[in-house]
């Protein structure tokens, strides 16, 4: 890998957004990729460095660039909940159906991991598949069930992809639906507002 790329990955993934310039402005190429295939962009948006990523993506950065694990910068949003890095990388034109090593778009990973902000946005900023099955045979809806806490994140995301149009009647691979999954759980609160939606 020649100076230029090195310097560039090295800035991208600790946020040092003037050096990532100085690295373009050195002939650096903004597809760099390191032993992980992840590129500058990439490294960017697992830091969320926000400043060195609009950097990049005026420079041309690609949000749908995969590494060797699947994940894109697009995709680690929906892992890390930023919004910031989310509104960052919307201009670049991310494909909202690219999927993750499990098959999923970038709203399941937020959905099981609670992060409402990201949610709403998500939700409200994009054209994502709501009801998108992953290769677990889970929603957001789902795996916010079955993997959430059912505590008030939760619940919220819950009632937001439902109003969204999340199907409460898409069960798991086993026949499960996220109103039973509630209900074995002792979510209480979220199975009523399946109920409702229902």
């Amino acid at each position: 890998m020649n100076a230029p790329d090195s310097a560039l990955l090295d800035a991208a993934a600790s946020g040092d957004t003037r050096a990532v310039c100085a690295a373009l402005d050195a002939g650096a190429d903004v597809g760099a990729r390191d032993a992980h295939r992840r590129t500058p962009l990439l490294l960017a948006a697992l830091g969320d460095h926000v400043a060195a990523a609009e950097a990049l993506v005026a420079a041309g950065a690609d949000p749908d660039a995969q590494d060797d694990r699947d994940d894109s910068p697009w995709l680690v949003t929906g892992v890390t909940g930023s919004t910031a890095m989310m509104r960052v990388l919307l201009p670049a034109g991310p494909d909202l159906t690219l999927t993750n090593r499990f098959g999923g778009v970038s709203l399941i990973p937020a959905s099981e991991r609670g992060h409402v902000d990201y949610v709403r946005a998500v939700l409200a900023q994009t054209s994502i598949d709501v009801n998108h099955v992953n290769r677990l045979g889970w929603t957001a809806l789902l795996e916010a069930v079955i993997l959430g806490d059912g505590g008030p994140a939760h619940q919220q995301i819950v009632g937001l992809l439902l109003d969204a149009g999340a199907d409460p009647a898409i069960a798991d691979g086993d026949g499960v639906t996220p109103l039973a999954h509630a209900e074995r759980r002792g979510f209480a609160r979220i199975a009523a507002l399946i109920r409702a939606a229902g």
